[in-house]
């Protein structure tokens, strides 16, 4: 064996946590394929195979072990730069599995074309984007079938399959095994209800209080909440073909399993996918905290103890819902931030039936902004929204509907918040703070935050800048412990 297959074969045999996620092992005499925790009886050296994802696994014949079922296995984080495009192609892939976009709609979005797309990912993953994309859905479906109770065609649909007969088809010969023979024994063959629950992996540890914490001052009365260690919101997504899909989800944390159980309702399973990739994003569930605290660590230097391993960096479900929320949240409190925003959502969001108190509307989009009956200074002054900020609103709204800058998904965050602080209103503070939200950039520092500056008293913003350089490229998580290390 190659000496990395060495390396590879004895994490494997250690079970170790901290590589679940980052290969697969194809067993040759059963033709599965395992993450590197399962428990099942440990194979010869001899017959590993190793794999860097699951679809190559696939791709090479082997299908998915029911006992550690690679579906649930957690995503990689983006460490390296050369493949940034790759993995950000992925991403895509996942949330849009379901929507029936070509490859030249993805790379369009990615800013290069579907040939050179293709080499890249090709490269990093050893599949073409086509074979990822069927390993997605079938994963998808797969944990559908075993967790929920949706029926055969609800879960073949909402994991992004055009048809059934197609599903059952590559599901069988995948897997050599029925969708219906898999549901049997997973779900003794019950029907659907009014509740999807899907298990979605993380490498641990997690701090889930701090992430709650955080996500419970800023939420939006009226879209979000959290109870009982539980976060809630409302959904408003378009399906394929183009229909409104409304609903609500909930998540909690599971630390002994190492999962995030997302629960939704069924009115969201045409958008299932989407919900999923955002629930992603929002818990930062692609993080590797070893990494990010190999790193760090050396905060304590500068103040003892300010440095917590498994901290992850809250990301947000809406990108235009975040951003105008950093923008109310301008020289006033966190709480009257969180005020303002919730009755923009009235105003002008659109009502949910939801069935949990508390939960009402949906937070408008970049488009209802525009389309205001009054102008948007008129119609958010009313609410209490300054004529300044209600103008900086507004032309966000305009730049994102028009798609001149690209929030969620974007692929150079840097060019991004220059056309951030174009807009009069945004300065250096809020396109940081956007960034290291929306667009999953996990090097922002906000050295002229008052948070900061209270948790590293006695420097300047200039000396803080300074400092945070051998922080690089985790600022953003720096942030958040400096934050933390308020409270």
């Amino acid at each position: 064996m190659k000496e990395t297959d060495s390396a590879l074969y004895e994490a494997f045999k250690a079970k170790d946590i901290r590589f679940d996620g980052r290969f697969f092992v194809g067993i040759s005499s059963t033709k599965i394929y395992c993450r590197p925790v399962c428990r099942a009886k440990q194979p010869k050296k001899e017959n590993c195979t190793f794999f860097s994802t699951a679809a190559a696994a696939e791709q090479a014949g082997y299908r998915p072990c029911l006992l550690c079922r690679p579906e649930l296995a957690p995503g990689a984080s983006v460490t390296d730069a050369s493949s940034v495009l790759a993995r950000k192609a992925a991403k895509l892939l996942e949330e849009n599995c379901g929507t029936g976009q070509s490859l030249e709609t993805l790379a369009g979005k990615l800013g290069c074309t579907a040939r050179h797309l293709r080499r890249v990912f090709a490269e990093e993953y050893h599949v073409t984007p086509v074979q990822y994309l069927q390993t997605c859905r079938l994963l998808l479906a797969k944990s559908l079938l075993t967790d929920t109770k949706l029926s055969v065609l609800d879960a073949a649909m909402a994991a992004g399959f055009g048809s059934l007969r197609r599903f059952n088809d590559l599901f069988q010969k995948r897997y050599h095994l029925s969708p219906t023979a898999l549901r049997k024994s997973a779900a003794d063959g019950a029907i659907q209800t009014s509740e999807i629950t899907v298990q979605l992996g993380y490498h641990p540890p997690y701090r889930w209080e701090e992430m709650l914490k955080f996500l419970s001052l800023r939420a939006i009365s009226g879209v979000e909440k959290t109870e009982n260690g539980t976060y809630m919101r409302t959904v408003r997504l378009a399906d394929k073909s183009g229909a409104w899909r409304g609903g609500w989800i909930s998540v909690k944390d599971h630390p002994k399993k190492h999962t995030l159980s997302v629960t939704l309702s069924d009115t969201l399973a045409p958008v299932l996918t989407q919900v999923l990739t955002r629930v992603k994003r929002l818990f930062d569930l692609y993080c590797e905290p070893e990494v990010v605290y190999e790193t760090l660590q050396t905060m304590d230097k500068v103040k003892p103890g300010i440095c917590v391993p498994g901290l992850r960096l809250p990301g947000c479900f809406d990108a235009f819902e975040t951003a105008v929320r950093a923008i109310l949240g301008q020289q006033i409190t966190v709480r009257a931030a969180s005020m303002l925003a919730g009755r923009i959502a009235e105003a002008c969001g659109t009502p949910v039936e939801t069935g949990i108190e508390g939960l009402t509307h949906t937070f408008p989009r970049p488009e209802d902004i525009l389309f205001l009956e009054n102008t948007v200074e008129e119609a958010l002054g009313t609410l209490g929204v300054t004529a300044a900020r209600s103008r900086c609103i507004a032309a966000l709204a305009k730049a994102l509907n028009n798609g001149e800058i690209e929030l969620d998904g974007c692929m150079d965050p840097e060019t991004e918040m220059k056309k951030l602080m174009q807009i009069k209103g945004i300065g250096s503070w809020t396109a940081n703070y956007i960034a290291m939200r929306t667009m999953e950039w996990p090097d922002a520092f906000l050295e002229t935050d008052s948070g900061v500056k209270h948790a590293l008293p006695g420097y300047s913003p200039r000396e803080l800048l300074a400092i945070s350089e051998q922080w690089k490229p985790w600022r953003s998580y720096a942030t958040m412990n400096l934050w933390n290390s308020l409270s």
